[in-house]
């Protein structure tokens, strides 16, 4: 897959899944909301993943992105953009995901007795946050890119060539 159709691809699934978690609400249905909440932050961390030409097979993308931050060095507002992404991708991670999936195997809690309509909430409150995040993120870094583009091939049209 190309980096343009792997972010565009990972946001039409985090939309998707931000439909069924507003569905899942409207019903009163938490633990499903949870779990599809948790479905569009990690899609959203693979989009912004995606951006950098990063594809991982996780439920946790928070620890690439700060990676990215650490090892890195985008645009200011790209970089303010993953920071204000990481908070949302720790809380809906991996232990999300699995909690809504299997419960708290350790004290037998079944997980529809783990979430409430405040979990609901703020679920949903980051994944509608995430899906914002992911396109602002894609608009941003294709801009920069094609500005970047265009800067090198000035350059490079400078530049004298070279005659034999």
């Amino acid at each position: 897959m190309s980096t343009s159709r792997d972010v565009a691809f990972r946001i039409a699934l985090a939309e998707g899944f931000l439909a069924e978690a507003e569905q899942d609400f409207t019903l009163q249905r938490w633990r499903s909301c949870v779990d599809n909440a948790q479905l569009v932050v990690e899609n959203s961390g693979k989009a912004a993943l995606a951006l950098f030409g990063i594809a991982p097979k996780t439920h946790d993308p928070a620890h690439q992105i700060a990676s990215i931050l650490r090892e890195q060095t985008p645009p200011p507002n790209v970089s303010e953009l993953l920071h204000a992404m990481l908070p949302d991708l720790l809380v809906l991670g991996a232990k999300t995901h699995f909690l809504t999936d299997y419960g708290d195997e350790a004290s037998y809690t079944l997980p529809w007795d783990l979430f409430t309509q405040a979990t609901a909430e703020d679920a949903l409150r980051s994944a509608r946050r995430l899906v914002q995040t992911a396109h602002l993120l894609q608009e941003i870094i294709t801009i920069w890119r094609q500005e970047q583009h265009e800067a090198q091939q000035a350059m490079n049209a400078d530049q004298p060539e070279d005659s034999e």
